[in-house]
């Protein structure tokens, strides 16, 4: 098996999914997984931090191919990736989420008559502007293994003709990011001290109890970072709440670029700009916060699964059972709309109980099963 990565949550989804597959490989070996990394994410606060906290095996392949627009960037990963599954002749090729590395992992495997597993299936926003819902449609439509997240997901696959039968295994196995994070939010725990570096959480005198009194958020959508009216909306909206509280936001290469190409970096003193974070740091910045501001889909469940309540800065959500379950605020990226969305939080109290709409943590190894069973 050939498994495809690319972005950081993609490093977060197949840690789970190979610790798995050494775990059914112990007495026999039962799959051999072929690690390629696209070279998508490069950066070493992006990347080789994550293969080193989450203990990736280092990638067979890293093909090197780096930023650029998304023809370039997709048509250099198909041509590298094709070399190497001409090389390896995988039965099967494993692709995570709706990046330009899933996509071409997708396509490449397609036109080699190589079955496709997608790992987050059935996702949809229902926004076509959106790069990552063209990915997601077209590896869905092209895949024969489908493990969708929730049922939501399998009801969007089957409104598209694409069901469980006989060419096709579509099967709601629950979140590989909630395994992740069961496993590793007592690692991080431990292991982290990015509160204490950044001197973010107070000590109240009588219990020694941590106390939130920051906003955390994330921002690097290309719908929100490429058009200048809409990144300095959300910016101003960040830079009003933080005259109350910390906001704290690690800095997406991004986002930190179109900042310094519009010329807003030395605008927004209320906000506290920090380098990105490694995934056991990120933990402890979402656990602890006062609430969480986004634009990330996978940063959306994990404030829903952590208990902090979230805004999104996006005008819909491909992860609607957060809004549904009363956790998650749509907010969009107009900067009255977002201040009034956190006013609104400080006045709300989230539900009591958690819907178990993701599974039970136990997403990886019923994949791994999946996979097995159709193999053996």
């Amino acid at each position: 098996m050939v498994t495809i990565v690319g972005a950081r949550p993609q490093f977060i989804k197949a840690a789970a999914v190979s610790r798995q597959i050494q775990e059914f490989n112990k007495g026999k070996k039962q799959i051999e997984e072929i690690l390629v990394h696209t070279g998508q994410h490069y950066d070493y606060l992006m990347d080789g931090v994550f293969f080193k906290e989450l203990r990736l095996p280092e990638a067979d392949y890293h093909l090197g191919v780096g930023s650029g627009s998304h023809a370039k960037q997709t048509g250099m990963m198909l041509e590298r990736i094709e070399a190497v599954l001409q090389k390896e002749k995988p039965e099967v090729v494993m692709v995570y989420g709706d990046t330009n590395s899933t996509l071409a992992g997708a396509l490449t495997s397609a036109k080699l008559n190589i079955p496709i597993a997608h790992v987050e299936a059935g996702l949809r926003s229902y926004n076509r502007t959106m790069p990552e819902e063209i990915n997601r449609l077209l590896t869905d439509h092209l895949s024969t293994f489908l493990f969708c997240p929730t049922t939501q997901a399998v009801r969007n696959l089957s409104k598209e003709g694409i069901r469980d039968e006989r060419r096709r295994i579509v099967k709601n196995v629950g979140d590989v990011m909630y395994d992740s994070i069961l496993y590793y939010s007592k690692i991080a725990e431990k292991r982290s001290a990015i509160l204490e570096d950044l001197n973010l959480c107070l000590l109240t005198p009588r219990s020694k109890l941590r106390t939130p009194h920051y906003y955390l958020a994330t921002l690097h959508r290309a719908e929100n970072t490429d058009s200048p009216q809409r990144l300095k909306s959300i910016l101003r909206a960040l830079n009003e709440i933080g005259k109350s509280h910390s906001v704290i936001l690690p800095l997406h290469p991004r986002t930190k670029k179109m900042m310094k190409n519009y010329r807003l970096l030395s605008k927004l003193k209320n906000i506290k700009f920090i380098e990105p974070v490694s995934y056991l740091n990120m933990l402890q910045l979402e656990k602890n916060a006062k609430a969480i501001l986004t634009d990330s889909g996978g940063v959306q469940k994990e404030a829903f699964w952590l208990r902090v309540p979230c805004v999104t800065l996006r005008d819909e959500t491909e992860w609607v059972e957060t809004v549904k379950s009363g956790w998650n605020e749509l907010a969009g990226g107009k900067t009255k709309k977002i201040v009034l969305a956190v006013n609104h939080l400080e006045r709300k109290r989230p539900p009591e109980r958690r819907m178990k709409i993701f599974g039970k943590g136990k997403a990886s190894k019923r994949i791994v099963e999946l996979l097995l069973k159709s193999y053996k």
